[in-house]
């Protein structure tokens, strides 16, 4: 089965899904805000794992062999099955953890749907509002029941810019250099701490652009589409440092001069 020849019904019934499941680890992160954590660490001192991550993920996991035993599925926690039914779920299901330990109001649960490699469904639940952002590949974006589109910025001095930052010390010292050179180009910089909500933030026009280095499919899958669908161009480029593809996201006009810019910060190889 491809994307293109999955049926409406089956979409209809993956989008629905992927609300049941981020809304289901959004109000496990709720309950949770007011107890004592378990935390540990994974790459770094500061890049925090709760018990909430992994209650959230195994619930998420549980909903998902319920309702589709034969998809696949990757997540953020360890969770990982191969499928036999060409729909993959990629899962986020706690994203911006550092602001949800220190109780930073800006995290979500963030839920993708592929079709034989082409992720056609993208969910970000915002735990503490209760607001869905989402799109369906083709069916535009949407806050709720409200369309998104991108602002028209052109100018990138006017532009209000959305990043995040590696948990290593040395990366983030390289990163510092480089969002310096931006910040003296753009209108301003904003560091929500959630990859996911950022794209979300893209999408509703409440940013003219976003990059980020050192992200995981999970962090970005769901976020992407939605800003894709609300006009966006997003690209996966080489990064100048650090792991992985950087992302890169703006409204159409002002994204070739972005994408330049980082290209002179050294954010992205020359």
């Amino acid at each position: 089965m491809t994307a293109t020849a999955a049926s409406s019904e089956l979409i209809d019934e993956l989008r629905a899904l992927a609300v049941e499941l981020a809304r289901a680890a959004g109000r496990l992160h709720v309950e949770g805000l007011d107890r004592t954590r378990d935390l540990t660490t994974k790459s770094a001192p500061n890049d925090f794992v709760s018990d909430v991550d992994r209650a959230a993920e195994a619930t998420i996991v549980e909903m998902l062999t319920a309702a589709r035993p034969h998809d696949a599925i990757l997540a953020e926690e360890g969770s990982a099955r191969q499928g036999s039914s060409g729909v993959r779920w990629v899962v986020d299901p706690l994203d911006g953890t550092m602001n949800y330990v220190y109780g930073y109001p800006a995290f979500c649960s963030s839920v993708a749907a592929e079709i034989d490699g082409e992720t056609v469904v993208g969910v970000v639940y915002e735990s503490l509002t209760g607001i869905v952002f989402w799109a369906v590949r083709g069916g535009g974006a949407w806050q709720d029941e409200k369309r998104l589109t991108v602002r028209s910025q052109t100018v990138l001095a006017e532009a209000l810019v959305g990043t995040g930052f590696s948990y290593e010390a040395r990366q983030r010292a390289q990163q510092g250099a480089a969002v310096a050179y931006v910040l003296a180009r753009v209108a301003d910089i904003r560091r929500g701490g959630s990859a996911a909500l950022d794209l979300c933030r893209l999408a509703a026009g409440q940013l003219d652009a976003y990059y980020e280095l050192d992200l995981s499919p999970w962090d970005y899958a769901a976020g992407r589409l939605i800003a894709e669908e609300a006009g966006a161009r997003v690209a996966a480029l080489p990064a100048g440092h650090g792991k992985g593809p950087a992302i890169v996201a703006a409204g159409p006009a002002l994204m070739p001069a972005f994408v330049d810019l980082l290209h002179r910060a050294g954010a992205l190889l020359a």
